[in-house]
């Protein structure tokens, strides 16, 4: 797909990585081109995604995995990322249960069907991604008013902050989606 870069062949991979790889091909029905991609880095694969998990799966937090797809959608919107907005817009399909909230997160999401709560939650991923430096008390303080605390708060700052790095990563080596993600959540299985 990407041809500024060579992606990893998954039988010359460590086999840590092939397993995870061929479990979400078992889960998706097909390989996931970020997989192969930041697998031409071993290491850094690794900690790409051990820093996912760590900050998608935490336990406690206030935020359900729509809430953090949304974040993602709306960020990479914001930093021009076909691949995220593309991929991470069909796991917010699936999870929402909505075929077009990710179309409208990735216009704006000052114009997609919000509640106040998710609108909060976007408002403060947006500042966090394109004016970080500009956070003041009051940004919290809308969050709490929605029933999120500042751990959660500190999720959406990493959660922006790790797909801001995989934006532009993928942007650099021209990463494309596959092209199963395009109808994800659109349309019913059938299988």
């Amino acid at each position: 797909m990407s041809d500024r870069y060579p992606l990893a062949e998954l039988t010359d991979l460590p086999d840590d990585l092939r397993e995870r790889i061929l479990a979400e091909q078992e889960k998706a029905g097909f390989v996931p081109e970020v997989f192969l991609m930041f697998g031409r880095r071993p290491a850094e694969w690794r900690a790409f995604f051990a820093y996912h998990d760590a900050v998608m799966d935490r336990e406690g937090s206030n935020m359900s995995k729509a809430d953090k797809e949304m974040i993602i959608v709306t960020i990479s919107a914001q930093n021009n990322c076909q691949f995220c907005v593309v991929a991470h817009g069909a796991i917010l399909r699936i999870v929402k249960k909505d075929p077009y909230i990710s179309d409208q997160l990735a216009v704006s999401h000052h114009k997609a069907e919000l509640t106040a709560r998710e609108r909060a939650i976007c408002d403060f991923a947006t500042k966090v991604n394109l004016r970080s430096d500009e956070l003041v008390d009051a940004d919290f303080a809308a969050l709490r008013e929605h029933g999120l605390d500042d751990e959660d708060a500190w999720d959406i700052a990493t959660i922006t902050g790790l797909f801001g790095l995989s934006n532009r990563v993928a942007n650099a080596t021209d990463m494309r989606p596959n092209p199963e993600f395009y109808t994800m959540g659109r349309l019913p299985r059938t299988t």
